[in-house]
């Protein structure tokens, strides 16, 4: 039987059993208490022969959780912690993350609540660890099979390999090059991936889903799933060929519409596009002092012109951690939600269902975020997962690329790796054109710290090809491309000019380059044009430089024109080969590398 066969008929099975399960109606005193202000005891059920028929409101539970990048096993360094605010206004840091802790905290969240739907908010997959990305990303949707997620939006990750790749994760069967990885055809995601305003251009339709509708007996809850109108601007241009993405807001509203159509009432948007909050503590108070103040970025106006219809917004894009309100056009709180990355924050939502109105009482609704904690117990099936991916990847994944003789993190505005990783892919450059000058990487790139402390049996200080895949999962090129120096300062400025103007992209820069980057002034000038130098000297505007970028930088990806208008193209190795290389290079278990100083960028904050 073929697989798509297969998936839809697992999908069948699930749905039947969801519809068939017994759904054990609240007291009407438990429900009294997660009344609307508005609402009585009286209006919350009706009589019938002498008993209640039916309660008026039922609490439905939305877990949701976003940007989990296939980070199946717990995320090494910063990226596996979460920062927590404590009463007395000091914070902690606690380690979080694994789909082991992830799916033991879902299933405890689950227990006792008979109205449950899990959501997610797009990036399940792409920028993986090796033992999801080496598989094509495969293993992540068999873990969120196990999850119970019900539905996601795409983001742009999930673009990462194009829209054949993801029907592919969607419908099921074998890599088309890669073949099958184990003795069973890959069966697919048993969860819809929806994708309202992403649009074949030849077709003009939504490449997958719109939209998606839960139910349980009578109540009713549907699902609009949408990704970031620029998602162009951060996949490759292979990854969106022949795609076209929309306004968020204008999809969203167009759907919504059909639903109410259909009779659907409550609605949730899946947006991947987020915000940033103004505190980095995943429980800090994002409605004080007033609604939606604690929050800044791209959702704030998306969830200020989404229609009222509309009763709940799950986000994600930027992998921040925010549990607000933000009025929609009607001036009434809406809740917007985040819960960072990596699996380390799950949301708990309290929809109240009005069984009279097939609506959301928004007056009700509450939602706060959870710190996947390592303190519970690790779920066996995803222990079993794990260790059976594991030991596929393992002859290509254990191997020693290289040696570190401290973490090398990638925190910060120029991150230690991020310095490494330009110093690799001016190192290549040199190789393939010794009249390479200089190298430019992406932040977003740079997916991952490097951790001395073994992950595995390979000792301290180690970099394995594993943890480097997980640092640079891309497999982009390593390009080489002619600039005059004026391009190459207007490359820098457009880091924080243009799109990058509200949210910076400083591009992280091999030895040599230096410069001032002065935060308390406006747009392009916060790059200070006097302070660019190249070993000591001025940029010169009309003199060449030959630059090393990734083959994502050097299409004008991340919102960098300019460095899509350089000449004499050569393109070398992929960049974690690149990495490889200079640590193979310059590095050896009596001498390791020490983590870059990470003072090439002289930032002015105040």
């Amino acid at each position: 039987m073929p697989a798509e066969s297969r998936a839809h008929q697992r999908r069948r099975r699930r749905t039947h059993l969801l519809l068939a399960g017994a759904a054990g109606l609240a007291t009407a005193g438990a429900l009294a208490a997660a009344l609307p202000a508005t609402a009585t005891a009286e209006e919350s059920s009706q009589k019938h022969g002498g008993g209640y028929q039916f309660s008026r409101y039922q609490d439905v539970q939305l877990l949701s959780f976003n940007d989990l990048h296939g980070n199946l096993e717990p995320p090494a360094g910063s990226s596996g912690r979460v920062t927590e605010l404590q009463h007395d206004g000091t914070t902690k840091t606690i380690d979080a993350g694994g789909v082991e802790y992830l799916a033991t905290h879902l299933r405890q969240a689950r227990e006792g609540n008979k109205y449950s739907i899990t959501a997610a908010g797009g990036d399940m997959v792409g920028a993986s660890p090796l033992i999801s990305g080496l598989f094509h990303d495969e293993p992540t949707i068999e873990a969120l099979n196990k999850l119970d997620l019900d539905v996601t939006s795409v983001g742009n990750h999930e673009f990462d390999e194009g829209a054949k790749e993801l029907a592919r994760l969607q419908n099921g069967g074998c890599h088309p090059t890669a073949g099958c990885y184990t003795d069973e055809e890959f069966e697919g995601a048993d969860f819809p991936y929806l994708a309202a305003n992403v649009l074949d251009e030849k077709t003009g339709k939504p490449i997958l889903k719109p939209y998606w509708v839960w139910k349980k007996k009578d109540v009713k809850v549907g699902f609009i799933g949408v990704t970031l109108e620029d998602t162009p601007g951060v996949v490759s241009a292979d990854g969106v060929k022949g795609l076209k993405f929309k306004d968020e807001v204008e999809t969203i509203n167009k759907y919504a519409k059909v639903l109410q159509r259909q009779g659907v009432k409550s609605i949730v948007a899946l947006i991947h596009e987020g915000g940033l909050p103004a505190s980095g503590s995943y429980n800090y108070n994002c409605d004080s002092p007033g609604a939606g103040d604690g929050i800044s970025g791209p959702i704030v106006d998306i969830a200020k012109n989404i229609t009222p219809q509309v009763d709940a917004l799950v986000t994600g894009h930027t992998h921040a951690a925010y549990v607000c309100t933000i009025p929609d056009p009607a001036g009434k709180p809406r809740m917007v939600t985040s819960a960072a990355s990596f699996g380390r924050i799950y949301t708990d939502t309290t929809l109240t269902y009005d069984r009279f109105t097939g609506d959301i009482a928004r007056t009700s609704v509450k939602s706060a975020n959870h710190v996947v904690t390592r303190t519970v117990a690790k779920a066996p099936d995803m222990t079993e997962l794990i260790s059976r991916w594991n030991t596929l990847a393992a002859p290509i994944g254990n191997r020693a690329i290289g040696y570190i003789s401290a973490d090398i993190p990638n925190t910060g505005t120029e991150s230690p790796i991020g310095d490494l990783i330009a110093d690799a892919q001016l190192a290549h450059g040199k190789e393939l054109d010794p009249e390479t000058d200089l190298a430019l990487m992406n932040p977003g790139g740079v997916r991952a710290p490097l951790t001395y402390a073994a992950k595995g049996s390979e000792g301290d200080g180690v970099v394995t090809y594993a943890e480097g895949f997980t640092v640079q999962p891309f497999s982009n090129t390593v390009n080489l491309q002619d600039f005059t120096g004026a391009q190459l300062i207007q490359v820098l400025k457009e880091q924080v000019s243009g799109t990058n103007a509200a949210s910076p992209k400083v591009l992280q820069v091999s030895s040599g380059l230096t410069y001032t980057l002065d935060l308390t002034k406006t747009g392009a000038d916060r790059v200070v044009t006097d302070s660019i130098k190249l070993n000591g000297e001025a940029i010169n505007p009309t003199a060449t430089y030959r630059v090393a970028t990734n083959s994502f930088l050097a299409g004008g990806g991340d919102g960098f024109p300019t460095l899509g208008q350089g000449t004499n193209d050569l393109v070398g190795s992929d960049d974690l080969t690149a990495l490889e290389k200079y640590l193979t290079a310059n590095s050896s278990a009596t001498n390791p590398i020490a983590p870059p100083a990470a003072n090439r960028i002289t930032v002015v904050s105040q």
